[in-house]
């Protein structure tokens, strides 16, 4: 086990399946704040995302994340037809020999978007230095949206690079693009979408990073997180009836205290149907340094009622139909195992919580402390509670014949206590399988620039109870 869970932690981290001993059953919910995985059993890896629908299918593009650096490793592609089940389509654009996306440089937040005029689609990030002391908006262009994308340098307004970090990508419903910063700047983009025309707002407000606009009937919303490097925040939004302001600030648009349901804003996608349109919120939960293996996306129905946006309860599951546009909320089926079942078996040094903790669970800091049960089925999902405390735990599920056929890794931290759903194994053909869950011995912690820091207290893995799914 000791060899296991170092090679876990070590740059080549992969999740390991074999093909033969799964299904590709597709799922058929979205579930929030958990390691997903794509057709071919592999961990989704999109990470500061955003979607375009071409052609009825929906393409996610993203960062294409490292568990051991920060650099530019690539942006992927993912493709699907219900926004559950994603296909690995490539890296569509790779590290570049030299250059802002060469070796040692930062790439994020890719957006992309086709340009009425030409037909072509063009691709929107941050590209930057180690240091972030390089920024600039840069852009690339491909034919196809699931093409190479040639990188074309930094976008220029008035001759010069746009020198802001997080951005995003706005689309207006007349076809006019627009690239969004951080602290509230606003840039209309030319019609070929390779320039910037004028800038329309600038230094709006304060920070705001991570930003995002989208619109409804005549109301457009701009959403953006405080400033706290890889921390969740509360996340807020200001609405205005013309792009050029003015703009109002409404305030947070998940619960005080609730770091926006731990995570921060990416993208969010209106999803047209023939009854009504929903809005999907999309926000990564990060996890640093295991940002490839660990961490993992919130998406969620965003409540749009005038200027009004509110997500106010957390969904783990729920469903949308893309074709109706209307969304339900699901609840996984499933024999439920308490923790204190006599069919796990705990190792040592696993301590039921305290008589006065909101919630009963088992849980352990102790690197390599283990539990595991033996179950018949064709998935099995982890409840634990996520705390102040937290840590990273190393999930392996084995066949009948004691091969591992599929790992992954988990986190458990969170600044408040909470219970949810963890982790949801790949659906597997019917058998006999064995989960095992073990301490890590690891826990994230970051700094700002300025020296504060942030992140987990500790290496608490905890089980709140088990679903076996048949």
């Amino acid at each position: 086990m000791k060899g296991q869970i170092k090679s876990l932690l070590t740059v080549t981290f992969l999740i390991i399946t074999i093909s033969a001993s799964a299904q590709k059953n597709k799922i058929n919910t979205i579930n929030s704040g958990i390691p997903w995985f794509d057709t071919n059993l592999n961990v989704v890896s999109a990470h500061g995302a955003g979607i375009v629908k071409d052609l009825g299918k929906y393409y996610l593009f993203g960062e294409f994340k490292s568990d051991s650096i920060i650099d530019f490793t690539g942006f992927s592609c993912y493709s699907s037809d219900d926004l559950y089940n994603w296909k690995f389509e490539k890296i569509v654009l790779p590290v570049q020999k030299s250059g802002k996306l060469g070796p040692n440089r930062i790439g994020e937040r890719p957006k992309v978007m086709k340009c009425p005029k030409t037909g072509e689609y063009i691709m929107y990030m941050h590209t930057d230095d180690l240091k972030y002391k390089d920024q600039a908006v840069g852009y690339a262009t491909s034919k196809t949206i699931d093409g190479v994308y040639i990188f074309q340098g930094a976008i220029l307004f008035n001759g010069e690079p746009i020198k802001k970090w997080d951005m995003g990508t706005f689309q207006d419903t007349d076809g006019t693009g627009y690239i969004i910063t951080h602290s509230g700047n606003l840039y209309k983009l030319s019609e070929d979408y390779k320039s910037v025309t004028e800038q329309i707002v600038k230094d709006m407000t304060g920070h705001c990073e991570s930003p995002v606009i989208f619109k409804k009937n005549n109301t457009y919303f701009w959403l953006g997180s405080g400033l706290t490097s890889w921390e969740r925040n509360d996340n807020y939004y200001f609405t205005a009836t013309s792009l050029k302001g003015p703009w109002e600030a409404q305030g947070n648009f998940a619960p005080k205290d609730s770091s926006t349901w731990n995570s921060q804003t990416t993208f969010v996608l209106p999803i047209v149907g023939s009854k009504e349109t929903s809005y999907l919120f999309m926000g990564d939960r990060w996890a640093f340094p295991y940002q490839k293996s660990a961490a993992t996306y919130v998406w969620q129905p965003l409540i749009v009622s005038g200027t009004q946006l509110t997500i106010p309860n957390y969904k783990e599951n729920w469903k949308i139909n893309t074709t109706t546009g209307r969304w339900s909320n699901v609840k996984l089926k499933g024999k439920n195992i308490k923790n204190t079942d006599e069919k796990i078996i705990y190792s040592d040094s696993w301590i039921k919580s305290p008589l006065k903790d909101i919630f009963s669970y088992y849980n352990s800091n102790k690197k390599e402390a283990s539990f595991s049960l033996c179950f018949k089925g064709t998935q099995i999902g982890l409840y634990g509670i996520a705390k102040p405390d937290g840590g990273f735990a190393h999930i392996e599920i084995q066949d009948s014949n004691n091969k591992i056929i599929h790992s992954s890794l988990i986190e458990m931290y969170c600044k408040y206590a909470e219970s949810s759903l963890k982790y949801l194994s790949p659906v597997f053909k019917k058998g006999t399988y064995k989960l095992i869950v073990t301490v890590a011995g690891k826990h994230g912690n970051w700094y700002k620039k300025d020296g504060t820091e942030f992140g987990s207290t500790g290496n608490f893995v905890s089980l709140d109870k088990l679903i076996i799914i048949k």
